[in-house]
C-alpha cells in the first residue's frame, strides 16, 4: 500500500505543477447550450409586443403569465392551462416564496405555520439549494436516505408522516439532483394517497429536469396533479419547473402549478407582491419555440451537447475507479454521483481544491451538510469544455484514490 501512495503522490504533484483551473460545481449550461437560444434575443418587439388577444404586453397586468407561453408548457408537463403559472426567471424563488407564504398565512383554511415546530423529509442525497431554503427559514429537515435501488424509502417516509410535524417533503421527481433517479408512477401514487397526521402537509415537486434527456427515450412527466386529486388529496402537491437550463439561465420563465385552491391561495398572496410578470421574455419564449414540439427539438439540441461529456465522465471513471469507488449513469438530468469509499468524501474534494479543481463541497447533498458517510461527490459535467472535462474527471479520480490511500495507511 505504501508504494501506491508514493505513486499516488507523485502523480497528484505532477498535477499540482500543471496549475489547473477547473470547475465541477454547479450544474450551469454551457456557453455552447446558452448560445442554441441566442434567437430570443433576435426576436423583434419594438412594434409587436402584443399577445393573440391584443393585450399590450409592456404594460401592468397579466398576473398568471401569458397564456400562449402556458399552453406550450401544459402540454409539455401534462398540467391544465388554468393550474400553471408563468412568473419570473428563477422557479428557486418561486419555492422560497411558496415556504413563505406557508409560515405567514399557512395553507387554505390553515394557520400559520410560523412559530411551530415544523419539519421537511429531504430524501437524500438531494438537491442543496433546497435543504438551504429550508435551513434559512428555520425549518427542521429530516435526512430519508434513498434505497439501495435509487429509490425512495417510501415505508420510511410513511412512518414520518405519522408525526404531525412534518408540514413538507422536497423531490425532484424526474433525474434527480444529484443521483438522476427518477420517481415512477407507483411510487408517485403512493406519495400522494400516504395518510399524513398534518392535515396541511405539501410535497414540494420540483420538476427542473423534466425535459432533459440524454437518450432517444423521453418519458413524459408524471401527472402528478391529476393523481393527488384521484387520490383524495388535491392539494398536496405544489410543481415547479423553469426554463433555467432550455434556454437562458439569467433570463427565462418559471413555472408555478398546483391544485385550483392552491391556485387561488397562491394568486391571494401574491397580489400584494407583484402586478405582473416580465411578460416580455414570456412572448419572446413563446414565439421562439412555437408550439410543444419546438422545446422537444430545442432539448435534443442540448442532448447532443450534454450527452458526449456525460460518456467521458463514465469512461474516465470506469478506466481509474472501477473496483475503488461507484457512480450513476443517469438517462437525464444534470449531474453524476460518485460514491466514493466511506470517510474519503471530504478529503478527496480538499485535494482536488488544492490543485485548482472546484468540486461541490461533499456533504452539500445532505440536509446541514452531513453526509453519514462522507461517501458522496457531486460531479456536474456541462459547463467545462470536453477536453477540460476530462482534465476535471482525470484529476478528481487521482484524489479519490489518493484519498483513499492515505485513509487505508492510517488505519
Amino acid at each position: 500500500m505504501s508504494d501506491t501512495l508514493e505513486s499516488l503522490r507523485a502523480e497528484y504533484q505532477t498535477l499540482r505543477e500543471k496549475g489547473l483551473a477547473l470547475d465541477l460545481t454547479r450544474g450551469k449550461p454551457s456557453a455552447a447550450q446558452l448560445d442554441l437560444a441566442n434567437g430570443l434575443l433576435d426576436i423583434p418587439l419594438s412594434t409587436d409586443h402584443r399577445d393573440t388577444a391584443g393585450t399590450d404586453l409592456r404594460n401592468y397586468g397579466g398576473t398568471d403569465g401569458l397564456v400562449e407561453l402556458r399552453e406550450i408548457f401544459s402540454e409539455l408537463l401534462g398540467i391544465p392551462v388554468p393550474q400553471l403559472l408563468a412568473g419570473g426567471n428563477a422557479s428557486l424563488q418561486k419555492m422560497h416564496d411558496t415556504v413563505v407564504e406557508l409560515l405567514l398565512h399557512g395553507t387554505p383554511g390553515g394557520e400559520p405555520w410560523v412559530g411551530k415546530d415544523i419539519a421537511f423529509l429531504c430524501p437524500s442525497p438531494g438537491y442543496d439549494r433546497h435543504f438551504a431554503i429550508t435551513q434559512a427559514l428555520g425549518i427542521r429537515m429530516i435526512s430519508v436516505p434513498y434505497l439501495e435501488d435509487g429509490s425512495l424509502d417510501l415505508p420510511a417516509i410513511e412512518k414520518h408522516l405519522a408525526d404531525s410535524a412534518v408540514r413538507g417533503m422536497w423531490i425532484v421527481p424526474m433525474y434527480a439532483n444529484p443521483t438522476g433517479s427518477t420517481v415512477d408512477e407507483a411510487t408517485a401514487r403512493a406519495l400522494v394517497a400516504m395518510p399524513a397526521a398534518a392535515p396541511d402537509f405539501r410535497i414540494f415537486w420540483d420538476n427542473a429536469y423534466a425535459l432533459h434527456h440524454l437518450t432517444d427515450d423521453e418519458p413524459a412527466p408524471i401527472d402528478i396533479l391529476g393523481l393527488a386529486a384521484e387520490a383524495g388529496n388535491p392539494d398536496r402537491v405544489f410543481v415547479f419547473a423553469s426554463t433555467s437550463k432550455i434556454t437562458h439561465a439569467g433570463a427565462g420563465v418559471a413555472f408555478f402549478a398546483s391544485s385550483p385552491a392552491n391556485i387561488a391561495w397562491h394568486k391571494k398572496n401574491a397580489s400584494v407582491q407583484t402586478i405582473g410578470p416580465d411578460k416580455l421574455t414570456q412572448l419572446r419564449h413563446a414565439r421562439f419555440f412555437g408550439d410543444a414540439e419546438g422545446v422537444r427539438a430545442h432539448m435534443r439540441k442540448h442532448r447532443a451537447l450534454l450527452a458526449p461529456k456525460f460518456a467521458i465522465v463514465d469512461r474516465v471513471l470506469s478506466e481509474r475507479l472501477t473496483g475503488h469507488a461507484t457512480w450513476t449513469k443517469p438517462t437525464g438530468g444534470y449531474f453524476v454521483t460518485l460514491n466514493a469509499p466511506a470517510r474519503t468524501a471530504s478529503r478527496a474534494v480538499e485535494l482536488a481544491k488544492s490543485i485548482g479543481v472546484a468540486v461541490t463541497p461533499a456533504g452539500a447533498a445532505f440536509p446541514y451538510g452531513d453526509d453519514p458517510r462522507d461517501s458522496v461527490i457531486r460531479i456536474a459535467p456541462s459547463m467545462p469544455p470536453e477536453a477540460e472535462l476530462e482534465q476535471a474527471i482525470e484529476a478528481l479520480c487521482v484524489c479519490v484514490l489518493l484519498a483513499e490511500a492515505e485513509l487505508a495507511v492510517s488505519r
